[in-house]
């Protein structure tokens, strides 16, 4: 899963979601900085200032797709778990909510003043305050 590691909604989901064992182990990989799933979404142009990305076998999912993905991964244990599953584990639900999410996001990194990834305006990887 490729999502922004200076966002803390996003940290925190992250840190939060819990898959399934039979699943296997999710790798999370900050957007922010330079690696190989970067490279391979900016190539598909796949934006990550509109959504994280999942990677399930060799096919990618993003944004509201991926949060869908994930709602159906994760376990059912915990109340965070279970409030996914019931939010996003419809298609639909997940395709409705998710921009919302996405405004949510963009709009608390503008208020802490991030600057966005840029991952296909051909910008290297930053992080906060090395602008």
């Amino acid at each position: 899963m490729v999502y922004d590691g200076d966002c803390p909604m996003c940290r925190r989901y992250v840190r939060w979601q819990r898959i399934r064992r039979d699943v296997g182990e999710l790798e999370l990989i900050d957007g922010r900085r330079e690696s190989e799933a970067r490279r391979e979404l900016s190539a598909r142009g796949i934006d990550l200032d509109q959504g994280f990305a999942l990677q399930v076998g060799y096919r990618w999912y993003h944004g509201g797709e991926a949060l869908h993905r994930l709602a159906l991964l994760g376990t059912r244990s915990g109340v965070f778990n279970r409030l996914m599953y019931r939010l996003f584990a419809s298609p639909r639900h997940a395709a409705r909510l998710y921009p919302w999410l996405r405004a949510c996001r963009n709009g608390l990194l503008r208020l802490m003043g991030v600057a966005p990834i840029g991952n296909l305006h051909g910008k290297r990887p930053q992080r906060r305050g090395q602008e």
